[in-house]
C-alpha cells in the first residue's frame, strides 16, 4: 500500500465499522478509530476513497413485515462520526456499488471519502456472490482490506473482491498488517515459554484453538465456567457449577494430548464459590478443587490467582483469550482483574503479550491496561480462527 502511487487513483478500502449504534448514537467507536491510520495514509496519498463496511445481520434480523431495517442497520451515522474523526466531509451513498454509488463516485474528488450504505443489504455479500463481487470490483483500481475482524468469511466485500485484482493492486491496510504480524509472531516463531491463558464459559467454543495451542505452549492457564467440564471429566466434584455434560471425553482427551506433548494444562487451585448466578449471592472462596453442592463456581481463587501469575511472569510470550471468571460482576471479576495486571507485569518485564479479542478486550480496557500489553486484537472470530491454524479467505484471497 505504501508503495503505491495513488494520486488521483480510486481506492476501495473494505474496513469493519461493525460498532454498537444505540437510537442512531454510536456508543463505542474503537473499530472506526483504528480505522484512521489507513484512512488518513490513502487520504495523504491524494486517493479518491470508497470505504466499505458491514454492520450488524440485517437479513437475519427483519421486521415483523420481513422487511429489512435500514434504519436500525444504516451506516449513515457512521457517516457522520467518521466525519468528525477527520474533521472533513464524509460523502455517504444510500446504496452499495448501485446508482447512487457511481452517480457520487463521478462527483468524487482527490483525497475525499465516500462510505457506502451497508455491503449486508446485499443478500449476494454473504454468498460471495462473484458477479456481484466482480461489479464492486469495477469501483476502483486498488483495493485495500483492513478488516481484520471480518477476515473469516467468504464474502464478497471481504475476500471475493480481491480475486479481481492482481497483486500490484491489492493489499492489506495497516490494521490487518498489524494483526496478521502480530498473530503470525505468536503461531509462528514464539519466544519461549510460551503459555496460554484460556477462559470463557464452554469448552466446546475452544476446541480447535485448545487443541491448535497443545502444538505450540508451554503453558496453559485454564480459567472461566470451561475449568468445570474438565474438573468433571477428572471426576472433581463442581456442585452447580457450568458443565458441558457432554464434553466429558473430548475434556479427557485433551488432557492426554497435553500430557503426550509434554504441555502442562493447569486448572484452577481453588475458586470462589456462590450459591447463585448473581452479584448479591453468598459466597465463599474453595480451599480446593472441589466444589459444594449446592455451589457454583464464578471465578479463580487466590491460591490459583498466585499459582497464574507466577508462570506468567516467567513466560515470554503470552496470548489471552477469555475471562477467568464472571467479570461483570464486581465480587467475581478479581481473578479477571488480577490475570490481566500479571499480563501487564510481564509485558513490561519484556515478554510479548498478545490479547486475542473479545471479552480479553473488554477486561484490559476495563482496567485501563490497553496501553501496557503488546498487541489487542479487533477481531474476535476472526482472532480465534487464526489461532487455530485455520486459513482464513480474506487473507488467503490477498496472496492470490
Amino acid at each position: 500500500m505504501n508503495h503505491w502511487n495513488l494520486d488521483g487513483e480510486t481506492v476501495i478500502l473494505r474496513v469493519d465499522f461493525n460498532v454498537p449504534i444505540k437510537n442512531g448514537v454510536i456508543t463505542d467507536d474503537t473499530r472506526i478509530v483504528k480505522s484512521l491510520d489507513t484512512v488518513n495514509a490513502l487520504l495523504k496519498s491524494n486517493a479518491k476513497l470508497i470505504i466499505m463496511s458491514h454492520l450488524g445481520r440485517p437479513l437475519k434480523e427483519l421486521l415483523p413485515d420481513g422487511s429489512i431495517d435500514f434504519a436500525k442497520f444504516s451506516l449513515q451515522p457512521i457517516a457522520k462520526k467518521l466525519g468528525e474523526l477527520l474533521n472533513i466531509n464524509v460523502h455517504f451513498a444510500k446504496d452499495c456499488g448501485g446508482p447512487d454509488t457511481l452517480r457520487l463516485l463521478a462527483e468524487l474528488k482527490s483525497g475525499e471519502i465516500l462510505l457506502l450504505e451497508n455491503t449486508r443489504f446485499n443478500k449476494q455479500e454473504e454468498k460471495g456472490d462473484l458477479e456481484w463481487a466482480k461489479s464492486l470490483s469495477t469501483l476502483g483500481e486498488y483495493y485495500v482490506n483492513d478488516a481484520f475482524g471480518s477476515a473469516h468469511r467468504e464474502h464478497c466485500s471481504t475476500a471475493t473482491i480481491a480475486r479481481f485484482f492482481d497483486k500490484e493492486h491489492k493489499s492489506f491496510g495497516l490494521l490487518m498488517d498489524a494483526e496478521v504480524k502480530n498473530a503470525s509472531k505468536v503461531m509462528d516463531n514464539p519466544e519461549r515459554p510460551f503459555t496460554a491463558i484460556l477462559g470463557g464459559a464452554k469448552v466446546s467454543d475452544k476446541i480447535n484453538l485448545i487443541s491448535s495451542l497443545i502444538d505450540r505452549c508451554d503453558n496453559i492457564l485454564i480459567g472461566g465456567g470451561m475449568a468445570f467440564t474438565f474438573f468433571a471429566a477428572k471426576g472433581i466434584p463442581i456442585g452447580k457449577s457450568l458443565c458441558e455434560s457432554d464434553k466429558l471425553d473430548l475434556a479427557k482427551s485433551l488432557l492426554q494430548k497435553a500430557h503426550e506433548k509434554n504441555v502442562k494444562i493447569f486448572l484452577p487451585l481453588d475458586s470462589v464459590a456462590a450459591d447463585s448466578f448473581s452479584n448479591e449471592a453468598k459466597y465463599y472462596i474453595t480451599n480446593e478443587e472441589e466444589i459444594h453442592q449446592d455451589f457454583m463456581g464464578l471465578d479463580i481463587g487466590s491460591q490459583t490467582i498466585e499459582k497464574y501469575n507466577e508462570i506468567i511472569l516467567a513466560s515470554k510470550t503470552i496470548v489471552w483469550n477469555g475471562p477467568m471468571g464472571v467479570f461483570e460482576m464486581s465480587n467475581f471479576s478479581n481473578g479477571t482483574k488480577q490475570i490481566a495486571l500479571s499480563v501487564a507485569n510481564a509485558t513490561a518485564a519484556g515478554a510479548f503479550s498478545l490479547i486475542g479479542g473479545g471479552d480479553s478486550v473488554a477486561a484490559i480496557n476495563k482496567y485501563e491496561l490497553s496501553n501496557q500489553v503488546s498487541f489487542i486484537s479487533t477481531g474476535g472470530g476472526a482472532m480465534l480462527e487464526f489461532l487455530e491454524g485455520k486459513e482464513l479467505p480474506g487473507i488467503a484471497a490477498m496472496n492470490i
